[in-house]
């Protein structure tokens, strides 16, 4: 369909409203608000099983996503470890690197079979690796093959849904994002986390693509006004819940990256703030009781302590201390006689801080 009539043919193609996807099997009380309303960010060397565990001792009904794994990753490497999560990550979604509509397929297969809630499409990764794999940001410009892909990845019984940036390179036009969205949709996608940015495929870094380009919030909005039949969540610069609760008057879903990353207690106050749990909201203090016993368990099958304590940095920001518990566990974790002791050690430094 040419770009210039797909507008006109949004207003005239009436299409069966889609219903949120709904997680409930595995929350711990179950909801009627999808799981899309708060969902913390696929980020590659952060989002490991680890990480997800610790984020869902904070946050029960947020959907959490794994850090993007490559379709060759799981169809000739070491797909045990690469599908690997905790039962109490749920609900959780696998986020996939591709283009070759069969490898997705099978591996969006191999998600189900896993137990995945969810696969993610990445069509927003503007790294030069993923470039030259042909998949993330570029494949915006490749929305017929993206649709084939939907299509395939369909045949299996699970959720697919696409992250994407609001353009790429001078591939940019509202109009070009709309007939994206348009095509795909109509291939089977329901769901669209979209990064109110677009991505610059050279001359600017992974790091750069995240901050440089400006954030067109107006923009993501408009898609839902034009399809309003679709799943849309916000993405990029989302820093507090002020912000939140503004975007989820437009929008149905907010996905937050590094803040929640490198800002976890604040997730503490999603399941009652955007689900409107009762369930008083969890200590610092008992976030700590609570991963001891999971990091031991992790250490005696040969995780190393540096892996997952790296992860829960930044969990006393903004607290007395803080400085002082980061720098305990990072000079010490990676040692070989390094225990959980070390994060009661962390915690008296904090308490003293406090005094």
């Amino acid at each position: 369909m040419p770009v210039e009539n797909t507008l006109s043919h949004l207003k005239n193609n009436l299409r069966k409203p889609i219903e949120p996807v709904v997680y409930n099997s595995n929350c711990a009380k179950k909801s009627d608000i999808p799981a899309h309303r708060f969902s913390v960010a696929p980020m590659l060397d952060c989002t490991d099983r680890h990480a997800r565990f610790f984020l869902r001792l904070l946050t029960k009904r947020s959907l959490l996503y794994t850090e993007m794994i490559t379709t060759g990753a799981l169809i000739y490497g070491d797909r045990k470890g690469f599908l690997a999560y905790n039962q109490e990550e749920h609900p959780v979604a696998l986020q996939l690197g591709g283009s070759d509509p069969a490898h997705l397929q099978q591996c969006t297969q191999m998600a189900y079979d896993s137990g995945y809630d969810e696969v993610n499409i990445n069509v927003g990764c503007p790294s030069d690796r993923v470039q030259k794999g042909m998949f993330g940001a570029c494949l915006m410009k490749q929305a017929d093959l993206v649709s084939e892909c939907v299509q395939q990845m369909k045949q299996v019984p699970i959720p697919v849904t696409i992250k994407s940036r609001i353009g790429v390179d001078d591939h940019d036009s509202y109009e070009n994002l709309v007939e994206f969205i348009d095509k795909t949709s109509q291939a089977g996608c329901q769901t669209y986390v979209i990064h109110a940015r677009k991505a610059w495929l050279k001359g600017l870094s992974p790091k750069q693509n995240r901050e440089v380009p400006p954030l067109d919030y107006p923009r993501v909005y408009q898609l839902k006004q034009d399809f309003p039949e679709l799943e849309i969540i916000i993405n990029g610069g989302i820093e507090d819940f002020n912000a939140i609760d503004e975007h989820l008057t437009k929008v149905d879903g907010v996905m937050l990256g590094r803040e929640a990353y490198y800002n976890p207690f604040m997730l503490a106050e999603v399941d009652q703030r955007i689900y409107g749990d009762t369930q008083p909201t969890a200590t610092r203090e008992s976030i700590i009781e609570q991963i001891i016993p999971y990091i031991e368990a992790q250490v005696s099958e040969g995780a190393r302590l540096k892996h997952i304590t790296r992860h829960i940095l930044g969990l006393y920001r903004g607290i007395p201390g803080a400085r002082l518990w980061r720098r305990h566990l990072s000079e010490n974790a990676h040692k070989p006689e390094a225990t959980v002791t070390l994060l009661k050690e962390a915690l008296k430094l904090v308490h003293v801080s406090e005094a």
